[in-house]
């Protein structure tokens, strides 16, 4: 399988994973769309785009199972219970197994934004807040706080002050 040809397939093997859930697949394809965005223009070469297509798609997959187990998709439940569901559903897909483990890795750790180390990491924790900020209503005060505590790349930080239009 070519890189370029890892969003389709994984998309929608999660659209079916998700079936019932427009919400959760709305959500992923969302996040899917500005870390694209940022990959792009924060100048990732094609395998790192390919990357962050994968894990932004399938980064809340342990949110179902979680639910499940302990009626809550908090975030070291879905973090522990969705790298097995995401290892599962890529290598069936055929996608390579080093792209597989680092996928595992940042589903393991994207609510973890304290010690950020990798430009794959920081571009998911961006376009996963740039959507939940808006899903959940967030106030201004808290975005304009994350934006100058969480935000790195230039463009995360352009995406988010245009989103909420923040003029200061």
């Amino acid at each position: 399988m070519e890189t370029k040809r890892f969003f389709g397939p994984v998309a929608a093997a999660m659209v079916a994973y998700d079936r019932g859930d427009p919400h959760r697949i709305g959500h992923f394809l969302k996040v899917a769309g500005f870390a694209r965005i940022i990959a792009e223009a924060e100048g990732l070469d094609p395998d790192q785009l390919a990357l962050i297509d994968v894990v932004a798609l399938t980064h809340d997959i342990g949110i179902r199972n979680s639910l499940k187990q302990y009626q809550s998709a908090a975030a070291p439940f879905q973090e522990a219970l969705g790298p097995p569901e995401a290892e599962q559903m890529l290598t069936a897909l055929g996608l390579p197994k080093p792209l597989i483990e680092r996928v595992c890795w940042l589903i393991g750790h994207h609510h973890q934004v304290d010690n950020i180390q990798a430009i794959d990491h920081q571009i998911l924790v961006e376009a996963d807040f740039l959507v939940n900020a808006a899903e959940g209503k967030m106030d201004l005060a808290v975005i304009r706080s994350t934006r100058e505590s969480l935000f790195k790349t230039r463009t995360g930080r352009a995406l988010l002050g245009q989103e909420f239009a923040l003029d200061d």
